[in-house]
């Protein structure tokens, strides 16, 4: 999977199609990824010790990776990445517009 935690990112496709945002967490093994401020699902809280005041949080659920697209750094633009081994051995994701290093 070449969408890591932190990437910038934009919903290809469903309800939040164009929502760009920020990677919160990726789930390789699951071949999803969970996006801000998409796939919000309601969650009905008690109130414990560790979370002293309950009610309705809002829960940011996983989406398949293939429904999101990396932005470019430099471009801005969607792109598809590639990879490319450098001098010392180290894979480095790169942009396959531009050709920029992500």
């Amino acid at each position: 999977m070449r969408i890591h935690k932190g990437d910038r990112v934009v919903v290809r496709t469903g309800k939040y199609k164009g929502h760009r945002s920020e990677v919160i967490r990726a789930l390789p093994a699951e071949g999803r990824v969970v996006v801000e401020g998409v796939n919000v699902a309601k969650r009905h809280t008690k109130p414990t010790k560790s979370t002293t005041q309950g009610g309705i949080i809002d829960k940011f659920m996983p989406v398949p990776v293939s429904t999101v697209s990396l932005l470019c750094s430099s471009c801005g633009e969607p792109t598809r990445v590639g990879m490319r081994v450098d001098g010392q051995g180290q894979k480095i994701r790169v942009c396959r517009k531009c050709g920029a290093d992500q």
